[in-house]
């Protein structure tokens, strides 16, 4: 039974890793799939999604006013598809999830979205708000904070390595401008210090 399914994690989790191992296998099984990834991110090149350990594969990619199920039906109509694969799902728009919803609907194929959860400020961005609230299934990407607890926060770095406190939710980069974190050592990058204990 087809599902919708949410994979997240902060940056440098290996997302992109699993989703093109994950999509290998079902090629190596003679099945096509679908991948799309988006458009604003072109940090691999146009029209490609990679993995910083060297591997990569052609993506179709989207943009937020795209009709993603018609872009899925289109290719699963030409040569019909076992599954798709969406990287930087963090990008979506609400109603892109909703048309990702009716892929696995209505199309009866499985979607699997690849993204980050919150942004360097620790907010939601929407397409992650729109996948936790409408996704089948949850699973989290594990990577650690340089302390070895798990990072599930990200903060941005500005040119000379300073924590940027403010500023638009959607700059792309990748390890010279954000590092993943525990949720103990964001706060202290981003000024929330403990008080000093009462005696």
């Amino acid at each position: 039974m087809a599902k919708l399914y949410f994979h997240y994690s902060t940056m440098n989790a290996g997302k992109s890793t699993a989703l093109l191992q994950a999509a290998y296998n079902y090629e190596e099984r003679g099945m096509a799939t679908c991948l799309l990834t988006a458009q604003l991110d072109d940090r691999a090149g146009a029209r490609r999604i990679a993995s910083r350990i060297g591997i990569h594969s052609d993506a179709t990619t989207f943009n937020a006013e795209d009709d993603l199920y018609a872009t899925i039906a289109d290719a699963h109509a030409e040569t019909p598809r076992a599954c798709v694969f969406l990287d930087e799902a963090q990008f979506l728009t609400e109603p892109q999830v909703w048309q990702l919803a009716r892929v696995v609907d209505d199309l009866g194929l499985p979607v699997m979205c690849y993204g980050l959860r919150v942004d360097f400020l620790g907010k939601l961005f929407p397409g992650s708000a729109a996948l936790l609230a409408l996704s089948d299934e949850l699973r989290e990407v594990r990577t650690i904070c340089f302390c070895g607890k798990r990072a599930t926060m990200v903060v941005r770095n500005d040119a000379d390595g300073h924590p940027v406190r403010g500023g638009a939710q959607v700059q792309i980069g990748g390890n010279e401008t954000y590092v993943s974190l525990c949720r103990r050592h964001w706060r202290a990058a981003m000024g929330d210090t403990p008080e000093t204990p009462a005696q």
